[in-house]
């Protein structure tokens, strides 16, 4: 299983999306929406992430589109240009769309000042209806916030928070060039429980230059400690080729694949001797925490954000490479800020490609997201939603699961399919069998591995 593959935050992957699909078909997505041709219809509460991509320094390991600078002033023209994205919006949709989750990503949201940040707030507040029940979500980097930054994310609105940790051992924070203190997080968890933010997350990475097996079961032992509501555990996607701060790490300070897979395993058991629950694909949580109830309860739902409890809803992406899906397509802005800049200034939405799904789409994202949620995908629902016998539609599909059911990570009866509790942490690979872009492009390298 020590192989390439996609994490699932949606069908097709992104990597699919084509640049043939633009602004004018993403206006016409959204006057769909606003016309109340979409599923959703037009009442139905949207998500929306803006994308914030400045850092003031850089994280070897980090894949994410982001800005190094310390030139803050850079951040008052971008605020602008969000604000003429959002007024296009507008434009089609109407003011006051109801928003049932707002979340801000990066690079480091917490670059912009307090004000900018009440600035950008208030323009999507009065852009938007948030309810009052909404999801608020922000990322932090712990070197950039104190006390007094976190009570003012509390008043701006902000509910959940999610710390940038990756790994708490010294030698491994100065191999991937991010050091922080331990004692200073620990002190940011607490004043962000006191001041009451509904969920505290917590990132880590394994398969770090320089961690090992001890290390790692340090750093989790020292966070579970810290009862953050949930842990999202990632495996580090060492791509070079495609991420130009990777280059700066030793690759022969790197674990091996079976390293990675002892240090998944001294984490995962730690977690769960801590009292967390394994939600799914890289994601714990306390079992009072939302997630855990949705997954118990058969509602969780994945989206570019990750595992949710929100169903699925059409999500707006604000910002520099933000990624939305409006209806049965996707879009993603322009990836460079001077390519966004102009957009905006030629009066056009800023999306460089995007993806209309097909009936096949449709049906392949609805078995990989039962898969990834679920851990179970039930042939008569699935005939009931979809008017599709699944093994008929899928038989090839079918066949090729026998291997991984014969190494005990799913079991295939004519009910349905099921995960297997292994195979819940290797659910990239089950999934992968119903992706057909995957089995059609042996490259692949441009995907993290599955462990």
């Amino acid at each position: 299983m020590d192989r390439p593959g996609p994490r699932y935050t949606s069908y097709p992957t992104a990597d699919r999306f084509v640049e043939a699909w633009g602004p004018a078909d993403y206006a016409q997505s959204l006057a769909a929406r606003a016309q109340g041709v979409l599923s959703a219809g037009a009442t139905a509460p949207l998500s929306i992430y803006v994308h914030l991509p400045f850092c003031e320094s850089v994280c070897y390991y980090c894949a994410c589109n982001k800005i190094i600078t310390r030139h803050h002033d850079r951040a008052a023209p971008y605020l602008a240009a969000l604000e003429q994205e959002i007024a296009l919006h507008v434009g089609v949709l109407g003011r006051g769309q109801p928003v049932s989750q707002l979340h801000f990503g990066g690079g480091s949201p917490t670059f912009l000042s307090d004000e900018e940040l009440g600035r950008l707030m208030g323009t999507l507040r009065s852009a938007f209806t948030l309810l009052p029940h909404a999801e608020v979500a922000i990322e932090v980097d712990p070197r950039t916030v104190d006390a007094a930054r976190l009570r003012r994310l509390a008043s701006l609105g902000f509910n959940r928070i999610s710390f940038g940790v990756q790994d708490l051992d010294p030698e491994v924070q100065r191999a991937v060039h991010r050091v922080q203190d331990e004692a200073m997080i620990a002190g940011l968890m607490r004043e962000a429980r006191a001041l009451g933010f509904r969920s505290t997350n917590v990132d880590l990475i394994y398969g770090l230059p320089k961690q090992t097996v001890d290390s790692v079961r340090h750093t989790v032992e020292a966070v579970a400690a810290l009862r953050p509501d949930r842990v999202a555990l990632y495996a580090y996607a060492h791509l070079p080729q495609r991420f130009k701060p990777q280059r700066r790490i030793d690759e022969q300070a790197l674990p091996d694949g079976e390293a990675r897979v002892r240090m998944l395993a001294a984490a995962i058991e730690a977690f769960l001797d801590a009292g967390y629950e394994y939600i799914g694909m890289d994601h714990f949580a306390l079992p009072n925490d939302a997630l855990a109830v949705a997954k118990r309860q058969g509602r969780l739902h994945r989206n570019f954000q990750g595992y949710s409890t929100q169903p699925e809803s059409d999500l707006i992406g604000l910002g520099v490479s933000a990624i939305g899906g409006m209806g049965a397509s996707y879009s993603q802005n322009a990836k460079t800020l001077p390519e966004y800049y102009d957009a905006l200034r030629q009066g056009q939405f800023p999306v460089a490609r995007g993806l209309s799904l097909t009936r096949d789409d449709v049906l392949r994202r609805a078995v990989i997201m039962a898969l990834m949620c679920q851990g179970r995908v039930d042939f008569e629902a699935f005939a009931l939603a979809h008017l599709v016998e699944l093994p008929h539609y899928f038989a090839a599909e079918l066949a090729r699961l026998a291997p991984l059911a014969e190494a005990g990570l799913v079991c295939v009866d004519a009910s349905g399919i099921e995960l297997t509790p292994l195979g819940w942490y290797l659910v990239r690979a089950v999934a992968m069998v119903f992706d057909r872009h995957a089995r059609a492009d042996e490259r692949r390298a441009h995907f993290s591995r599955i462990i």
